[in-house]
């Protein structure tokens, strides 16, 4: 792939931004902000293409793939006019590709999340069926060593007991009661400014694809595993 970096002066700007989060700084500062957003479209433009040789994305431009900085204070507590952190995502093509990525660069907070954020009703009952199902073979995806290295455990959020229709007492509770499914991994500082963070992020982004298959062949596919499209 390409090899742009993410630049000090990037990391830099944020760190500035979440110390001075007010309209008069940022006005004062956005040729900082321009320069910092142009280097991030240009690192996600170089991803893009190396994502697409394992993966169909609908998102092709870094561009379009970048998050706003400017926060919508309307529904919220915090009010700061802006959020001091560069984020992208990219959706799967087709729906018969599930699941998405999500890279999260902020200084001392970087990381990376992709699986399933906000499963539609029909989608969580469908997927909690087939942990009910198929708990050895969610055991053994996610305790693989690719997902264990990379990733480590399951992460979202749970019911706070059985969700409806399930028994607390079942062996796959754990698993039951998430509401979200997603797999992150973390990076410090440094590693956002190697000059193999993009590889790196690809590099991990591929791994996870054996889960992001299953759960796209669970969510595609009645009980009976006839295929719903």
């Amino acid at each position: 792939m390409k090899n742009p970096t993410i630049e000090k002066s990037t990391l830099q700007f944020l760190k500035e931004l979440a110390k001075n989060n007010n309209r008069e700084w940022f006005t004062t500062n956005k040729a900082k902000y321009e320069k910092a957003h142009k280097n991030m479209i240009e690192f996600v433009d170089a991803l893009i293409p190396e994502m697409n040789k394992h993966d169909v994305l609908v998102a092709q431009t870094g561009r379009q793939s970048l998050y706003r900085i400017y926060n919508d204070v309307r529904f919220s507590k915090d009010k700061s006019p802006y959020k001091p952190r560069f984020a992208f995502g990219f959706q799967r093509e087709t729906k018969l590709r599930r699941g998405g990525y999500y890279v999260h660069i902020a200084p001392g907070a970087s990381f990376l999340g992709c699986g399933f954020f906000s499963p539609n009703p029909d989608d969580l009952k469908r997927i909690r069926q087939d942990i009910d199902g198929n708990y050895d073979q969610w055991k053994k995806l996610l305790k693989s060593k690719v997902i264990k290295d990379n990733f480590g455990e399951l992460q979202g959020e749970k019911v706070l007991t059985a969700p409806k229709g399930f028994s607390k007492d079942n062996p796959a509770i754990d698993l039951l009661r998430h509401k979200q499914f997603i797999l992150r991994h973390h990076f410090t500082d440094d590693e956002v400014l190697s000059e193999n963070f993009g590889k790196e992020i690809n590099r991990i982004f591929k791994s996870v694809r054996p889960y992001l298959d299953h759960m796209s062949e669970v969510l595609t596919t009645d009980l009976n595993g006839e295929s719903l499209f």
